[in-house]
């Protein structure tokens, strides 16, 4: 169970703090939330405790951690060509399971063929979102401002 002030990633939304633990009826039914604030975006999130499992709800990574985030964002590797749909099932596989190794695989594969191929709407939506994601979570472990992180990213995806 977490605590409050405790930097925790939500995946598909990104990493925050937990600023309360709070009692709330939500259609009929009384349940405690986590209440998390997201900083890059500057959103207020509701998480049920009880589904805190099922949601992927963990920790933030840890300094140390940071530089294998990093690593993948450095490789050049590129995935075999799929179809656009499969890419994008895949993609979106990766950045529900909540691994910031995954989201950084996304971030650098659409990065990657954005500058060779161009993204399809759908693909530049995605790579903006798990670029969000990424950046949250870099920017709590890593105890700075977004801008540099962002900074940062630009540079090593270029």
């Amino acid at each position: 169970m977490f605590q409050v002030g405790d930097k925790v990633v939500y995946p598909m939304h990104g990493a925050g703090v937990i600023e309360a633990i709070e009692e709330r009826e939500v259609l009929g039914k009384t349940r405690q939330y986590y209440v998390m604030h997201l900083p890059v975006g500057n959103m207020k999130v509701f998480v049920p405790l009880d589904s805190v499992h099922t949601l992927g709800l963990r920790q933030v990574i840890s300094r140390t951690q940071i530089q294998e985030v990093l690593a993948v964002l450095q490789l050049r590797h590129q995935a075999a060509a799929q179809t656009w749909n499969r890419r994008y099932r895949a993609n979106l596989e990766k950045i529900r399971g909540g691994n910031i190794l995954d989201v950084a695989e996304v971030v650098r594969n659409l990065a990657l063929r954005d500058r060779e191929k161009g993204l399809s709407t759908g693909e530049k939506k995605m790579y903006a979102s798990a670029c969000q994601i990424l950046v949250s979570e870099l920017v709590l472990a890593e105890e700075t401002e977004e801008a540099a992180v962002r900074e940062l990213l630009e540079k090593i995806l270029a």
